[in-house]
């Protein structure tokens, strides 16, 4: 990927985790019935893509790896 479409890509995912914190944040209301979408869970994988995300991103950047 280059650096473009990894910046879309990473600002997406934070975006969406941050919704979906927002979301999953909110007070079970009882008369409006149960929650059918699981918002923690979502900002869950979200967050995780982040981090896969902005660890690509140092790799385009030219940050040096750990040697093994």
């Amino acid at each position: 990927m280059d650096l473009p479409l990894t910046l879309t890509l990473l600002a997406a995912a934070v975006a969406l985790t941050a919704f979906a914190g927002w979301r999953g944040a909110r007070p079970w209301d009882p008369r409006r019935g149960v929650r059918m979408v699981p918002w923690r869970f979502i900002m869950l994988l979200s967050a995780a893509s982040v981090f896969i995300l902005a660890i690509h991103l140092g790799t385009l950047f030219g940050v040096p790896q750990r040697p093994y």
